[in-house]
Order: structure tokens, then C-alpha cells, then sequence
């Protein structure tokens, strides 16, 4: 039997068999952790998976080729990296303004993992119903520079409706992953495109303003009305780029393709060097500055990691 992986428990995976509509139990076969070693989980949700019987048990004993999959650092484990999800359509990074506010930094941290997948992503700003006049000027600048550079942004709020019928026709017949913080509203999204949910809705921090966790597992959610599979996350922290080299990073930053063979030299990575284009659209208004500035925290994050993996080598060498 060949089905989907819909949720992950941490020991027993949940697989859905189209043909027979039906979801069952299985564990996965010894083979794939040896084989997994890069990842944290070999397996994801949104993998097409074989299904076979083994001493009474359902085990998963091959896995399909992916056409996609979004990952990021393993939070725990530095050098390894964490498959969110598999197979997709459309990736759907959900945000606020405020309560709690989502950074740009998240947000472009995101888009660059999905770019380096070429997978379609849409910028989801939630909870718009209740801004200021200053908070409106800021969500305007995101929409604004988003898409400017040719991606989709969407304001919602479940409180007056807004975005909603939209997002309905945005997931029909797709298979749509919803990623963000804690607190960002995704599960308040998903009982209003599809009431039977019921999804428990998390609390708002009063002292830290940040999200309370109510997802403890990725999982999909089979929206027939739409014809769609929405693959929910937990709420996401930090979302640490890993397997990038620094050179590699100005290709996920849209903006930057119209200058890239312009600059005086072939391997610029727009920093400091001379005759750079790129910074030359930033000081003329033509990228924004604080998507640029978000590129400068990754080219730094991508020299901590390779700092951090030299010192193991040398440690490793000693031993």
C-alpha cells in the first residue's frame, strides 16, 4: 500500500491510504535511520510512503522521491537539519504586526529555504483588525516591498473576515503548508476554513507579548470543501539556515537578479566590494534596506556555522 504521511507523533507515524480512505498506525523500518543521518526526521509529513505488515505492525519500508521539501536547523541539533514538510504546493509563512510581532528576519529566513526549492510562497500577515495608525504604516511597507519583488501578501483577520474568501480560492486543490511563530493565528485560519476542526487556539503571552504553544506536531488536515491538504506546524521560534554557502544566498534574494552580472566582480557578494550594483540599489532606493540588512545577518549566520564546523574538524583531527 502506498499513502501520505499526515502526522508524526515522535514514535508512530499516521498514514493516510487514498485508495482505501483510510488512516492507519505505522512505525518506521530500521533501515531509514541509518540512512537519515543529515535530518532529525528522515521522515516527513506530506511524504509518499510504501506501507507493508512486520510482526503485527504496519512499518513504512520506502519513502518516494520528493518534488520539494522546506527545512530548516535543527534547533537542538546545530548541524543537522529538520524536514517541516514535503511534497508542496504552496508554503504559506503566517505573520502579525503585533501580538505577537513577527521580525522580517523570520520571515526572509523563511522565503529562503522555500527559494532554494523553487517552491511558491505567499507572506500571510493575520490579526489586522486591530492596528494603529504606526502599525499600518509598517504593514504597508511590508506589502509594499513583498510584493514589489513578485510575492503574493495577504491581510486576514478571523475577528472581521478580511482575506478570508480569498484564501479559500488561494488553497483550493492545492497542498499548502502554514509555518510561523507561536500565536500568529494559524490554527484560528484553519477552524475558520473549515469549522469541524475545532483546533484548540493557544494564549498570548501579557509579559512577553509572544504565542503559547497549542501544536505540539506537524500535521495535515484534509479540507474536502476545497479540495486541499493543509499541513500545520508547530509554532516556529527561530528559523536557522543551514547548507547554504554564503555565496549561494544572493540568488534567494529576488531583488538582487537584476543587478548580479552588473557588479564589477563575478563572486561579489555585495558587502563591502567596489563598483558593487547591488548596494548601489540600496543607496538610489531601488531594494529595500532592511531586506538587505536581513541578508547581512544571514551571510553572518552562514559564517558562525562554518567557524563553528572548522573547530570540530580540528577537534575531531586531535582526538
Amino acid at each position: 500500500m502506498k499513502g501520505v504521511v499526515v502526522k508524526f507523533t515522535g514514535i508512530w507515524y499516521q498514514v493516510y491510504i487514498y485508495e482505501k480512505n483510510l488512516e492507519l498506525e505505522a512505525r518506521l523500518k530500521g533501515i531509514f535511520r541509518a540512512e537519515g543521518s543529515r535530518d532529525t526526521n528522515p521522515i516527513a509529513v506530506g511524504d509518499i510512503v510504501s506501507i507493508e505488515t512486520e510482526l503485527g505492525d504496519y512499518v513504512i519500508s520506502e519513502i518516494e522521491p520528493r518534488k520539494n521539501y522546506v527545512i530548516r536547523q535543527s534547533p537542538k541539533r546545530k548541524a543537522m537539519r529538520h524536514i517541516i514538510a514535503a511534497n508542496i504546493d504552496l508554503a504559506v509563512v503566517v505573520g502579525a504586526i503585533k501580538k505577537p510581532r513577527t521580525s522580517t528576519g523570520f520571515i526572509d529566513r523563511f522565503l529562503v529555504s522555500t527559494e532554494a526549492y523553487r517552491i511558491p510562497t505567499m507572506i500571510l500577515i493575520n490579526k489586522v483588525d486591530d492596528l494603529r495608525e504606526k502599525d499600518r504604516t509598517i504593514l504597508n511597507d511590508w506589502i509594499n516591498t513583498y510584493s514589489k519583488i513578485g510575492y503574493t501578501v495577504l491581510c486576514t483577520s478571523t475577528i472581521t473576515g478580511e482575506g478570508i474568501e480569498e484564501l479559500k480560492q488561494i488553497i483550493a486543490n492545492k497542498r499548502i503548508l502554514f509555518s510561523g511563530h507561536s500565536g500568529v493565528g494559524k490554527s484560528s485560519l484553519l477552524n475558520e476554513l473549515d469549522p469541524s476542526l475545532n483546533l484548540k487556539i493557544g494564549d498570548i503571552s501579557k509579559v512577553h507579548e509572544k504565542g503559547m504553544h497549542t501544536t505540539t506536531f506537524s500535521e495535515m488536515f484534509r479540507l474536502k470543501a476545497y479540495h486541499a491538504e493543509i499541513i500545520d506546524t508547530p509554532g516556529i521560534k527561530e528559523f536557522g539556515i543551514l547548507h547554504t554557502e554564503e555565496y549561494e544566498l544572493k540568488d534567494f534574494f529576488r531583488e538582487f537578479t537584476p543587478y548580479l552580472n552588473q557588479c564589477k566582480f563575478h563572486n561579489c557578494l555585495h558587502l563591502n566590494e567596489p563598483d558593487c550594483k547591488v548596494i548601489e540599489a540600496i543607496r538610489s532606493g531601488h531594494i529595500s534596506p532592511w531586506r538587505y540588512g536581513n541578508y547581512l545577518g544571514i551571510i553572518e549566520d552562514i559564517r558562525e556555522q562554518a567557524k563553528s564546523w572548522e573547530l570540530k574538524k580540528r577537534d575531531w583531527i586531535k582526538r
